[in-house]
């Protein structure tokens, strides 16, 4: 009986061994095979999408071509949407999450996250002749957000019980679904309101109501502890060089929200 206790208590030692040294181990394991896999939507210009040449491009996806150069690795995308982003991570199908992930609480019961390295400001939009300023004003109208982001968290909590809210698969859909006048409301981030616009000037839709100005990291699996150090250092280098700063800017055409670096100081 003694001998049977010790060999379990001993298998148990080796069990939690092996589980931290597989924690320490995805880092390394990048580095072993040469490539990171990064799960990204090509489908939220500006934030990463396919240029006229169908070569992926972004915010997003130059941020992330610079954290693999880092590392000394190529980048794989893992093609991805707003729902899946995290299942994809969760099930090891990507190492890493960089498609505009914003850091909330409710995500981080779920996965790590980096030091914020990008930041956005979402609204409910809606068109200028369009009175609307509560979130009462929306009863009985038809809005039009992508599943499983913050924004559809943010208005599904806010708006009143009948309006109806239509979820689309991801940002490209949903921008879509306004331009062809499907639904005059979205709520959604001010870069991608001015692409809708541009496409049909007949919209000139405007902010109407904020739902949060938010803040991006990387998200990771928890367990991954030494890839998170490594990657919270890159933010921290690549913020104070001024890199990300200038990805930001060249692709959504404004300053990297001060909240970003307010909270990585």
């Amino acid at each position: 009986m003694l001998r049977t206790i010790k060999i379990l208590a001993a298998a148990a030692v080796i069990g939690v061994a092996a589980g931290n040294a597989f924690a320490q181990d995805t880092l390394e394991k990048i580095k072993m095979d040469g490539t990171i896999r990064i799960a990204i939507d090509l489908s939220v210009p500006p934030w990463s999408f396919k240029d006229d040449n169908l070569n992926p491009t972004g915010s997003e996806v130059e941020a992330a071509k610079l954290l693999a150069a880092d590392l000394g690795v190529k980048m794989e995308i893992v093609g991805t949407n707003g729902a899946n982003r995290i299942p994809y991570l969760m099930q090891n199908r990507a190492d890493i999450i960089m498609s505009a992930l914003s850091i909330t609480d409710e995500r981080k019961k779920t996965i790590a996250f980096s030091l914020p390295y990008s930041g956005n400001t979402t609204s409910l939009f809606a068109p200028k002749d369009m009175e609307i300023k509560s979130f009462g004003d929306l009863s009985g109208k038809r809005i039009a957000v992508t599943r499983g982001t913050t924004n559809d968290n943010d208005i599904t909590k806010n708006a009143p019980g009948d309006a109806e809210i239509i979820r689309f698969e991801d940002e490209a859909t949903t921008m879509t679904a306004v331009v062809s006048n499907q639904v005059d409301l979205v709520a959604i981030a001010q870069s991608l309101v001015t692409l809708i616009n541009q496409k049909n000037s007949t919209k000139d839709l405007e902010p109407k109501l904020a739902l949060r100005t938010a803040t991006m990291g990387v998200g990771m699996r928890k367990d991954d502890v030494a890839l998170k150090a490594w990657v919270d250092d890159w933010v921290k280098k690549n913020l104070a060089n001024g890199k990300l700063q200038q990805i930001y800017k060249q692709f959504q055409g404004t300053e990297l929200p001060p909240q970003v670096l307010a909270e990585v100081k």
